[in-house]
């Protein structure tokens, strides 16, 4: 790629900066140090999906930032995607509808990877591959790490010759690898887990092994944990000694190489599996995302990292701009890290082989819960709706006319907690209620959905002791029924007066028929999803191995 044209007023800037281009800079003290150091050779072969990650949570400053990542930026194919694909999301009323990233971390040997890769192997495989969900409410997301020995369906792909495969059942990484290509087969990947899960793809990014390394220096390195230290033989099991340190134990901070060596590291720590190295992934991810929150989204932090990230960046069509980039990256900035979590699709090891199958009904359950815009501990995250959590309920009726009016924001509303569930099937309906509430200062969290979705009149559910504090929360459903109930507080099961009246209209459909962006309450998650999730600001110590021995 030549470098920027020299003169005016950008040279001057880079200038200053310590970042000038081609021979001009010399200047800059660490900062160009930085920038002209070169990768050491040799570097084993990595998973460079990070970087696409933090391009999603990055890309949103700057009209510098503009022009250096319209340069960059390459696309597939969009002949290659599937024409028989999931429907894609519904917007709620307000227009807010989640988004499905496939992040792709490619092993490509093409162009100058087969230094930073340690070997000459031609084609492509997708050595690490995560679905983030970004919730409509664009204030929680989650990934999914899918292993990539996992025997899954192959739909048919194109190939760079133009013909269809037959497709069928293989590894899931092998879906990168169709048709051979230095490039990889992005969208046959996509295709795949279209197929697997039943989730719309909207967006696809493929990062390759030079992205990684110089996204680990622009941002001056990432903070890991290790909970054994990690020598060259681990490194490199095929040298067969011990070898010289490489990582020591406990908390640093690494770039480059050894950021490299971290993240694709399985032997010498765990079971050496696939499995405890997405988790050691999943938690380089997470602080990654965390120093850039931290760091902040000014124009001078993004451009050197936007700049090394894109240089290796494949996208979709949808992506292949950098007003597309940055206008997508704007939408994510109000993502709290501890909202940011990350799972592995349920799993089991094959009896017949070393590879993995993926636990039925577990996974279905975790993609019908990313279909109804749950996240995995429960809440309803369709637009509105705040960020805590709540418990459960349901029924409907009608209001007492004497009902009394509670006024807008009364300060002894606080301290009447209030849970809301969703009786329809209008998305964004519980959320939509919690804010209703919560600006007359009322304690409330959306709950979810209730046990039905046919109520056709809101009720407010309270305990014996709560009946004055349910007639003021009534107060704000004009028509809404009061019920005793021997639970708890007090709860809310909006129904479809409510959604009429906010124009929200609801349908009912059967299970297994519900219409696009509507799907049917999910069933709740296995606890083996939930309590192997880790949030972005959780420990880096914690959770980062998996098996025993090593």
């Amino acid at each position: 790629m030549p470098g920027p044209r020299s003169g005016g007023r950008a040279e001057a800037r880079r200038a200053a900066q310590g970042k000038g281009g081609g021979a001009d800079a010399t200047a800059g003290g660490r900062a160009a140090a930085r920038k002209n150091a070169k990768p050491k050779k040799n570097v084993k072969k990595i998973v460079a999906w990070s970087a696409a990650g933090v391009l999603v949570l990055i890309a949103g400053a700057g009209g510098a930032i503009y022009f250096k990542l319209n340069a960059n930026i390459k696309s597939f194919d969009a002949d290659a995607i599937a024409t028989d694909r999931p429907p894609e999301a519904k917007a709620d009323a307000d227009g807010n509808k989640p988004v499905n990233v496939l992040l792709i971390g490619s092993d490509s040997r093409g162009g100058n990877n087969s230094d930073l890769g340690g070997g000459e192997d031609g084609g492509a495989r997708s050595d690490t591959t995560i679905l983030l969900h970004v919730y409509a409410d664009h204030k929680h997301a989650v990934g999914i790490s899918i292993p990539r020995n996992t025997i899954v369906p192959i739909p048919s792909c194109k190939l760079p010759n133009g013909k269809w495969t037959k497709g069928g059942n293989d590894l899931f990484n092998a879906a990168f690898s169709v048709g051979g290509s230095d490039n990889g087969n992005p969208a046959c990947t996509q295709n795949t887990v279209e197929k697997v899960t039943g989730i719309r793809v909207d967006h696809t990014m493929v990062v390759d092994f030079n992205g990684f390394a110089a996204m680990t220096k622009a941002v001056n390195g990432v903070d890991i944990c290790l909970p054994k230290p990690i020598y060259e033989g681990d490194i490199n099991p095929n040298l067969h000694k011990k070898g010289e340190l490489v990582l020591p134990q406990g908390k640093q901070t690494v770039d480059g190489q050894k950021a490299l060596d971290y993240v694709r590291l399985r032997h010498g720590i765990g079971d050496g599996s696939d499995i405890g190295r997405m988790k050691r992934q999943q938690a380089f991810m997470s602080s990654l995302a965390t120093k850039m929150k931290k760091d902040g989204l000014s124009p001078t932090n993004l451009l050197p990292l936007a700049d090394a990230a894109t240089k290796s960046l494949t996208v979709d069509p949808g992506l292949d701009s950098a007003d597309k980039l940055l206008s997508f990256g704007l939408s994510l900035k109000n993502i709290d890290m501890h909202d940011l979590k990350f799972v592995t699709a349920p799993w089991r090891y094959r009896t017949q082989d070393a590879n993995i199958d993926l636990v039925q009904p577990d996974a279905n359950k975790l993609w019908e819960t990313l279909k109804a815009d749950q996240t995995i501990d429960g809440q309803n995250a369709t637009g509105q709706q705040p960020d805590a959590a709540g418990s459960t309920s349901a029924a409907p009726s009608q209001a007492a006319p004497s009902t009394p009016s509670a006024p807008a924001g009364d300060a002894t509303n606080s301290s009447i907690k209030v849970a809301v569930y969703n009786g329809t099937t209008a998305n964004g309906l519980a959320g939509k209620a919690t804010e209703q509430l919560k600006a007359a200062k009322f304690t409330a969290t959306t709950a979810g959905q209730a046990a039905s979705t046919k109520q056709k009149t809101t009720t407010i559910e309270y305990s014996s002791s709560q009946k004055a504090n349910a007639e003021k929360v009534a107060a704000l459903f004009p028509g809404a029924t009061l019920e005793p109930s021997s639970a708890r507080g007090i709860s809310v099961i909006v129904g479809q007066d409510f959604a009429a009246a906010n124009g929200m209209g609801s349908g009912t459909p059967t299970a297994g028929s519900a219409a696009p962006g509507t799907p049917t309450a999910p069933q709740p998650l296995p606890t083996t999803v939930t309590n192997d999730a880790r949030s972005a600001d959780d420990d880096i110590c914690a959770n980062t191995t998996y098996g025993s021995g090593g």
